[in-house]
């Protein structure tokens, strides 16, 4: 294996270690992973240039609000099935003619592109980045894809030595990564001539746009929240159809006095509402070791759920997956019930906005939670919570 082959999977390895966080913080190895990357994260969230590394910028732990939101969230699972699909086929293509000695793959999706199999790790890649979407999955995997290209010319200057005038004929009819047509259109743009300044503009525009999309994504979800406020209290209904009982019966909720003695004066507080069997309330709040999902066995059941079926994980479908197996108990209480996980928010200049809510500055700490049946407006619990998660101090997503 060649220098950089060794440099590029080093990296394709670290990307699909961190992108696969999800898969490996719900597994029983869960203590030993964060025991190396958790202290990275802390890191790189304890400085203000790169907090924004450890942040999200989608929703992951509310339904996806407005239909562009919800499609980019399948356009992950498509991009990751498929590009995982692609890419064995691929590669059973490649050690078949390795084995067979026919010399270089010039059928299947090699008929049209040279590097199908770059392609479709790319695209698993961005289809990861977009089911755990933490922008330091974003900047990997845009190293990820610059280093590919690296590591194709140097494939391709070994198969012209090897296969000679077959192979520059094959390069001739097929493009690099996409169709001929199409590379010879993105060929018209004006890129400087050295060779040096045309890959580091490349590079540039790549990681410029991987990254400004994401930022771009986080301000439109912030921006379409569906949040109700009054006063410091801003809720936070993980389902759509709990806002119009947000806004009808939340104030009276605020004014029940085991709830409203624990509200702290003069901060903001940021109020989850969700089902009180929501299965990943623990990344908001150490609620109870129920939903410490890393000591459930539910992993492979819960990640296939959560690529198949993006949104039923956000209700309810893994708790009533649990409910099959006979791990959790039947709801408390009746009508509609509802926990509301409240948290405190540190805000510059207590500012109270969703956009300052959710900034990737803020300080949050859990308070409490109250479980409460809105139609019947009754406190059915009240329990306070420690600083942390479920996973302790581990930085979770925001919404």
């Amino acid at each position: 294996m060649s220098p950089s082959a060794r440099v590029v999977g080093g990296v394709v390895f670290l990307y699909f270690i961190i992108a696969l966080e999800v898969l490996v913080m719900i597994s029983p190895f869960a203590g030993f992973f964060y025991a190396a990357f958790n202290p990275v994260l802390l890191f790189l969230t304890s400085s203000t240039a790169t907090r924004w590394l450890g942040g999200f910028f989608l929703p992951h732990m509310v339904t996806p609000p407005g239909a562009l939101l919800r499609s980019v969230r399948v356009a992950g699972s498509v991009l990751f099935v498929g590009g995982v699909i692609a890419f064995l086929a691929c590669a059973a293509q490649v050690y078949w003619s390795k084995l067979a000695r026919r010399g270089p793959v010039q059928g299947g999706l090699y008929r049209w592109i040279r590097h199908p199999q770059y392609l479709a790790l790319a695209a698993t890649g961005l289809g990861l980045a977009i089911l755990w979407p933490r922008f330091l999955t974003v900047v990997l995997w845009a190293v990820m894809v610059a280093l590919y290209r690296i590591l194709a010319r140097d494939e391709e200057r070994r198969m012209t030595k090897q296969f000679g005038e077959g192979y520059q004929s094959y390069q001739a009819a097929t493009g690099m990564f996409l169709p001929r047509p199409v590379e010879a259109v993105l060929a018209r743009v004006s890129w400087p001539r050295g060779t040096w300044e045309r890959t580091t503009l490349r590079l540039a525009l790549l990681f410029a746009v991987a990254v400004g999309s994401a930022f771009a994504l986080r301000a439109y979800t912030v921006s379409k929240l569906p949040v109700w406020s009054v006063g410091a209290v801003t809720a936070l209904p993980v389902l759509p159809a709990d806002m119009a009982p947000v806004s009808h019966r939340m104030e009276a909720v605020l004014d029940m006095p085991e709830v409203h003695e624990r509200l702290p004066a003069g901060t903001a507080l940021l109020a989850y509402v969700l089902p009180v069997e929501y299965v990943m309330q623990g990344m908001i709040a150490d609620t109870d070791p129920t939903w410490r999902l890393y000591q459930r066995h539910q992993t492979l059941p819960m990640i296939a759920d959560w690529v198949v079926h993006p949104f039923r994980h956000l209700e309810g479908g893994h708790a009533a997956h649990m409910h099959e197996h006979g791990d959790l108990a039947a709801p408390i209480g009746g009508g509609l019930v509802r926990r509301i996980i409240f948290v405190r928010v540190e805000t510059e200049n207590e500012d109270r906005s969703p956009a300052a809510l959710f900034s990737m500055t803020a300080a949050r700490r859990p308070l409490f939670f109250a479980d409460v049946d809105f139609h019947a407006s009754r406190l059915l619990r009240v329990q306070d919570l420690g600083p942390g998660t479920g996973w302790g101090n581990l930085p979770t997503p925001m919404f």
